[in-house]
């Protein structure tokens, strides 16, 4: 193929060379050439042959002709001169396009992006490449607008109006004619669209959409952390009417239909301050070592048809969203707070997983039923948690973890004692299928969370921790358990057979390049961890590191470094299984009232049950690609008034002196928490002006050249609060010293 004799090869020229290439190329369109084996097919032995053709194939991949998939290894670019892709703006001026078969961004200067906005779906053509300089292109057509809204303050002028947002994808305020304003005034904060960008002109032009509130209230601010991620923060009237209309009465002919299970104790035990009670369990004794275990989900699907305003609002939202001081629910709130919530004293429709475990926690028998239920208590994690601490029953730690948050009984309850034997033995149950999720390789992550108490206007006054103890374990393993039955039960079926379409809760392999950093991470903390084998072993490898950090000053940083090297969990109709829990089958059935794949499910089951056939794929992946955006959606809305309160906690302390740890560093400076508050602020580089530091993303430092002194991930620092920046959700620290 192409193969040129010895003598030649010596006195090749470039020409002569391309000619050789070329066919290669062009003959074997679809195939991936390395080096030598380019090498070998030209039969290049010499060097200077070797070289000329590593020269030829550079100039040929910065013409666009092959494309470098990874280093030395190239193959024909097939993709023409237009191109379609989504385009991405930065406020730096170097927007990129990211091609809608998923190749690698190209980049879109300013002056060639025709104005399209973040998300736009656009048009491009490649642009003649500059040697030494990376591939461009030119927005030629904008195919779809995004429908991307902006949040920002009002500054307003006698005759228009400036929104100023802090937005990363926009470098220019959003210029508003008086006649566009809705009544907003400076210092308002606002959502704004933007209507049109004339070409000749600086500023995108926009109208108000809404006024949220004065900037800095607390409703006002909590509204912006939504809308900025195209959240809703109310509810359609419409929707709360539909909802008002469903009657909440129970007929003896719905109780007739359905197994009931109102006279075995139940219980549900849930935080302090819910009010969605959606999961409950029942337990009575069936034999000598034999127990009938009820794990009782909201009836959601009951109430909420297919197809009916109600669930067109709930796929939209597809999950209730949790900022700090508030919850935004997926559902009106007459049905996920009263008419679907398991509340004690309540006859409640249910969907039930009914098993009947030995106290190893071995599964002898289950089903599933539709049922009616009445609660007999509702607990808080605390009171459970306490019987258990009171009764020796919980494990080890609990006794060395403080929750640092005591929450009172609830009132005019009947004791918790009167319940001691069912929630002993439940949670003895929970430890043992614990212990077996352990041994077949999940990973256990348990970490603390950061909460606020705040008052009524929404003000943080203090900082806790919630932990995860033995009586949040109970409920988790239960409704693990309850999962991964159900998803088996349409999952698992004969090798000659396909399953049915059902929604999966999926989790990937880790990034195989990322277990590597975290390998080379933890060998400067002395600790071991091996990269290679099966899946289980490297969780157990995962898991004895974990268990070797904890107490360790260290422990929050491995964990935080370990959890990066985790993907994300999503859901899928492409069942994969779930490697963080060792499930070869999971799906989410326990939380319909909060989260649409959950009723997604509850329909398909009873569908299934009742022998209907299988329903469209394309339909329920759509779904669930959906709610798995929502999903990631909705915790960045939390993240982020996690922390607005965080900086608004830490902006009465100006100038005062903490202890923390170096908890990310990156090229523009070094993210420090502060030890006893969890809080996080930066330490811009600019302000490291004793050296001149480069950034060792490898090994997580910054080192100066010249004092060769590194600033490394999990370092212990003092700092000073420097700066709090609300609008930005920013704090910045100055560094008193490296200890």
């Amino acid at each position: 193929m192409g193969k040129s004799g010895k003598k030649g090869v010596k006195h090749l020229k470039k020409k002569e060379l391309l000619k050789m290439l070329l066919p290669l190329f062009q003959t074997n369109p679809s195939e991936l050439f390395d080096v030598k084996r380019i090498f070998r097919e030209l039969n290049l032995t010499t060097h200077p042959a070797k070289m000329l053709c590593l020269d030829v194939l550079q100039d040929l991949a910065l013409d666009d002709y092959i494309v470098e998939k990874e280093k030395n290894t190239y193959t024909l670019n097939t993709k023409g001169h237009v191109l379609e892709g989504t385009f991405q703006r930065k406020a730096n001026g170097k927007n990129t396009v990211i091609p809608d078969d998923g190749g690698e961004p190209i980049l879109v200067a300013e002056r060639n992006s025709a104005h399209a906005m973040n998300g736009d779906r656009v048009r491009i053509t490649l642009l003649a490449r500059r040697k030494h300089h990376v591939r461009e292109a030119q927005v030629t057509e904008i195919l779809e607008h995004s429908k991307k809204n902006f949040v920002g303050n009002l500054k307003v002028s006698r005759d228009f109006a400036f929104l100023l947002t802090e937005d990363r994808t926009l470098a220019n305020d959003i210029f508003i004619p008086k006649n566009a304003l809705k009544g907003g005034k400076t210092g308002d904060k606002a959502i704004v669209t933007i209507t049109s960008w004339p070409e000749d002109a600086k500023n995108p032009i926009g109208k108000v959409l809404a006024i949220l509130g004065k900037s800095g209230d607390n409703n006002t601010e909590m509204h912006a952390i939504l809308a900025e991620y195209g959240l809703p923060y109310d509810y359609p009237k419409e929707v709360e009417e539909a909802a008002n209309h469903i009657s909440a009465d129970i007929t003896p002919e719905e109780i007739s239909r359905r197994e009931d299970m109102r006279t075995v104790t139940t219980f549900t035990i849930d935080p302090y301050d819910a009010k969605d009670f959606d999961d409950a369990l029942s337990i009575r004794k069936k034999g000598e070592g034999i127990w009938e275990v009820g794990v009782h989900i909201a009836d959601v699907s009951h109430y909420v048809t297919e197809g009916s305003i109600i669930d067109k609002e709930a796929v939209k939202r597809a999950t209730s969203i949790y900022l700090v001081d508030r919850t935004i629910p997926m559902l009106p709130e007459k049905l996920c707070n009263y008419i679907c919530s398991l509340r004690p004293d309540e006859d409640k429709l249910a969907y039930s997983v009914i098993f009947d475990l030995n106290e190893q926690g071995d599964i002898l028998k289950w089903h599933l039923a539709h049922t009616v239920i009445r609660s007999n208590r509702r607990f808080t994690y605390e009171e459970v948690q306490e019987l258990l601490e009171k009764n020796r029953e919980a494990s080890p730690e609990d006794y060395q973890t403080i929750s640092g948050h005591a929450i009172p009984a609830t009132p005019n309850a009947i004791p918790t004692e009167h319940f001691k034997e069912e929630l002993i033995t439940l949670n003895r149950i929970a430890k043992q299928l614990r212990q077996k999720r352990m041994a077949n390789g999940a990973i256990n992550f348990d970490r603390c969370e950061v909460r606020f108490d705040i008052d009524e206007k929404g003000k943080p006054l203090s900082v806790y921790f919630k932990v995860a103890k033995d009586a949040n374990k109970l409920v988790e393993e239960f409704m693990l358990l309850a999962n991964r039955t159900v998803a088996e039960s349409i999952g698992k079926v004969p090798k000659n057979k396909t399953a049915k379409t059902f929604p999966y809760r999926i989790h990937d392999l880790p990034d195989p390049n990322k277990l590597m950093n975290l390998s080379d991470f933890v060998v400067k903390f002395g600790y071991k961890f091996k990269t290679s084998g099966t899946k289980t072993e490297i969780s157990r490898g995962l898991n004895h590191l974990l268990e070797e950090v904890r107490g360790k000053k260290e422990q929050n940083l491995i964990e935080t470094v370990s959890l990066r090297a985790m993907m994300k969990a999503r859901y899928s109709t492409h069942n994969i299984g779930h490697y963080g829990l060792a499930f070869d089958y999971y799906t989410h059935f326990t939380s319909p009232i909060r989260r649409y794949p959950d009723l997604m499910v509850h329909r398909l089951l009873t569908r299934y049950n009742e022998g209907g056939r299988s329903v469209s794929r394309d339909k329920y992946e759509e779904l669930c690609e959906h709610s798995s955006q929502m999903e990631q959606l909705a915790a960045s809305a939390e993240r982020a008034s996690i922390k607005y309160k965080q900086v608004e906690f830490m902006s009465d302390k100006l100038g005062e002196e903490f202890d923390g740890t170096i908890s990310g560093v990156t090229e523009f400076g070094l993210y420090v928490e502060i030890n006893e508050n969890k809080c996080e602020g930066m330490v811009p580089l600019r302000d490291l002006d004793d050296d001149y530091y480069e950034f060792d993303e490898k090994n997580y430092c910054l080192w100066g050249r010249k004092n060769h002194h590194r600033y490394s991930l999990g370092d212990p620092v003092r700092i000073k609060v420097a700066r709090a920046n609300l609008e930005k959700k920013q704090l910045d620290f100055a560094l008193i010293k490296h200890q």
